[in-house]
C-alpha cells in the first residue's frame, strides 16, 4: 500500500510554507546550521512579485506563510519545524523529509 498523502492534514498554506522552509534547508544546506535535529533556515524578505531561492523563482502569493505566525505555529505542533518566527526555523527531519507535492508547482525555475 502507497504512503498516504499529506498524514498530518496540513492545508494549502502550510503545504507552501513547508515547501518553502525545505528548500531553503536544501538551499542554505552546509551553509545553514546543522542543528542537533535539523537545519536551521532564515526565510528571505518577499519583496514586489517574486523572490529568488536558490535556482528558482517564487510568486511572493506562495509565501505568504512565511509572514504567518499561525502557520509556523501549526508546522511546529506537527513537529515539522522548530520556531523562531519570525527569524528564522529549525526544520526537522521529519519535515524534510515531508511530501508536500508542491515543489515543482511553486518553485519554478529561473532563467536568469
Amino acid at each position: 500500500m502507497p504512503p498516504k498523502r499529506n498524514p498530518l492534514g496540513l492545508n494549502a498554506l502550510q503545504l507552501k510554507t513547508l515547501t518553502l522552509l525545505q528548500e531553503l534547508a536544501r538551499v542554505t544546506g552546509s551553509s545553514g546550521s546543522a542543528e542537533e535535529a535539523g537545519i536551521a533556515v532564515h526565510p528571505p524578505d518577499p519583496h514586489g512579485d517574486h523572490f529568488h531561492l536558490g535556482d528558482a523563482v517564487v510568486a511572493t502569493r506562495d509565501a505568504s506563510g512565511l509572514r504567518n505566525p499561525a502557520v509556523w505555529v501549526a508546522l511546529e505542533r506537527k513537529g515539522l519545524i522548530r520556531s523562531r518566527y519570525p527569524h528564522g526555523a529549525v526544520v526537522t527531519p521529519l519535515g524534510l523529509d515531508y511530501e508536500t507535492g508542491l515543489r515543482e508547482a511553486i518553485l519554478r525555475k529561473s532563467g536568469h
